[in-house]
């Protein structure tokens, strides 16, 4: 073997190495900690379903005035999510992040002091003005550190925070419920309480603990920033040179809007199953913490199938039929669940339903972060965040209106399950610009 073959192999071994201990330098100090705080976020955006269990009665709330003010928080979350995202560009991700966690903690807890539809519509309302700009600001600041090989894995590591949510709050908020009349407070506002402070709490840790950029993270070493500078660096250029945006051009841009459109879809069938699958299972006849342990499963499931399908999407480099499989699976599955009327099959088409949001979930955000990059990016994933969670007004509030017309939730996800199928429809025809993500790593996508 010649000199120069020895070299190139030891080369390619350095490299590798290199690599290696960067990702899993990254990923331990960040991951965990974006896995928390997303939980966090996520808790105090859907416990309400479980706080409806017994709120609803005690303020006499209708199904359609549970549905607006489930809703309602989308609405404020619209209004501020591109303002959110581009002021995260701006000040960072440690300060903004901070910022977002400790007012939505705090907004959060304020729910116990709810005493009839107006108060609730407008702390929703403030809820969801409060946590705009969160989610689509970690899906942009995991772009500053991880190469596109390694993105929907640790896309998907992240986002396991909302099944995992589920799978923990669902028992706890049940067994919450049960602290009715301690200290005078009603169950459901010891649930608001107990499950808001935390928030808080980490969102101070936040501001000392996250590091903005890679080339401020003194726990890297200057060989590991290096090989990650250069990488994400040939990625950023790959893209400019292919799909080079402003952001006003990003905005206006007809892939956003159809990405935006599917997302609308996911989200529909996302909300509409998170916000009123608590009442579903109730209404087979559980107690409050039997409730818990019940809705958890699906959850359980869905957290599973979403770790393994992202893993498949990055061994084989493939996007548009890992993101639309998946959701046209949700489709099939809420039908059937609105179709039967045998209580064990209801939860097991529920529970295929939640592993195909799952799956979409993952992959979903790896769609447009192939092809965008800065500001272009920050403010096109904040768009079609802003957008697609409008359907979190819309799917819930179509399963409440549906429920009173006619007493029951079936129809409500028969109806529900066409946002899904018209999403994945869209991922399969449309052109994604997919194919360049991976064109800095050397080797071609198998993309759309």
């Amino acid at each position: 073997m010649s000199q120069t073959a020895v070299g190139a192999r030891a080369t390619r071994s350095a490299k590798s190495d290199i690599e290696t201990s960067t990702i899993r330098a990254i990923s331990w100090r960040l991951i965990p900690f974006l896995v928390l705080a997303y939980f966090l976020a996520y808790l105090d955006r859907v416990n309400l379903g479980f706080a409806a269990l017994t709120m609803n009665a005690e303020l006499n709330f209708s199904p359609t005035v549970f549905a607006w003010g489930a809703g309602i928080f989308f609405i404020g979350y619209f209004i501020f999510e591109v303002p959110s995202n581009i002021a995260l560009e701006k000040f960072g991700a440690s300060r903004w992040i901070a910022r977002i966690m400790v007012s939505w903690g705090i907004l959060s807890a304020l729910m116990a002091i709810v005493s009839g539809p107006w108060s609730f519509y407008t702390l929703r309302f403030l809820l969801g003005v409060a946590e705009a700009g969160f989610f689509p600001g970690i899906i942009l600041y995991l772009t500053y550190w991880y190469p596109a090989e390694y993105r929907a894995r640790f896309l998907a590591a992240f986002a396991i925070a909302v099944p995992v949510s589920t799978v923990i709050g669902a028992p706890i908020s049940g067994m919450l419920l049960g602290l009715d009349g301690v200290m005078g407070l009603r169950g459901w506002q010891w649930l608001f309480i107990i499950e808001g402070i935390p928030s808080v709490i980490l969102g101070v840790v936040t501001w000392f603990y996250l590091t903005d950029k890679p080339e401020k993270a003194e726990w890297l070493t200057p060989d590991q920033k290096m090989w990650l500078s250069d990488k994400l660096e040939a990625e950023r250029l790959a893209k400019e040179s292919a799909h080079g945006m402003t952001l006003g051009q990003a905005l206006s841009s007809p892939k956003v809007l159809m990405l935006s459109v599917i997302y609308f879809g996911f989200v529909g069938a996302l909300y509409g199953m998170q916000f009123w699958l608590p009442q579903i299972v109730k209404a087979f006849g559980f107690t409050n913490l039997q409730t818990g342990f019940v809705t958890a499963i699906p959850y359980l499931f869905g957290s599973i199938a979403m770790v393994l399908w992202a893993q498949h999407s990055d061994r084989t480099r493939e996007r548009v039929w890992h993101v639309g499989l998946p959701l046209l699976l949700t489709a099939v599955a809420l039908a059937l669940s609105g179709i039967s009327t045998n209580p064990t099959l209801t939860m097991v088409a529920l529970t295929v339903a939640a592993i195909g949001v799952f799956c979409t979930f993952a992959l979903f955000w790896t769609l447009p972060t192939a092809w965008l990059s800065g500001t272009a990016a920050a403010g096109a994933i904040a768009l079609i965040n802003s957008i697609g969670n409008l359907a979190g007004f819309g799917g819930p509030y179509l399963i409440g209106w549906v429920k009173e017309l006619t007493g029951s939730t079936s129809t409500g996800l028969l109806v529900l399950a066409a946002m899904p199928l018209v999403a994945g429809i869209l991922v399969l025809v449309g052109n994604h610009g997919t194919a360049t993500e991976f064109t800095a790593a050397g080797k071609p996508a198998r993309a759309k």
